[in-house]
């Protein structure tokens, strides 16, 4: 089985914490728990999580699993809808965390509750 793995990463080094406001993801392919290719995905700012509704198909819709640092409650469950699994991580390398994904061994956090002030 194909999975697909999103892991947030502005700068394209690190996880990403604001996963609402983030534009660059790697996408990692994994066959047989191992990773077959990666890409980054760069997403217009009116793709972003934040500028889109969650009736509005997005470029990660096909994603298995997304990785980040840091997500807001809301967003998890627009993802949940989805049928993604989020995972914050405070690990800081896209591809350790990957890694420690595949092994059962990733360390996670709690999803942040906070709300918009619009």
């Amino acid at each position: 089985m194909t999975m697909k793995i999103a892991v947030a990463s502005q700068n394209r080094k690190e996880v990403t914490g604001h996963t609402g406001r983030c534009r660059k993801f790697w996408i990692y392919r994994v066959e047989h728990e191992s990773v077959t290719g990666k890409e980054i995905l760069e997403l217009t700012k009116e793709q972003s999580f934040h500028e889109t509704s969650r009736l509005e198909p997005t470029p990660l819709d096909d994603i298995n699993v997304l990785i980040c640092g840091g997500i807001g409650d809301g967003l998890a469950r627009r993802l949940a809808e989805k049928n993604i699994k989020v995972l914050v991580t405070k690990m800081i390398e896209p591809d350790l965390a990957i890694e420690a994904f595949l092994k059962g061994t990733l360390k996670t956090e709690p999803i942040e509750h906070h709300e918009h002030k619009h």
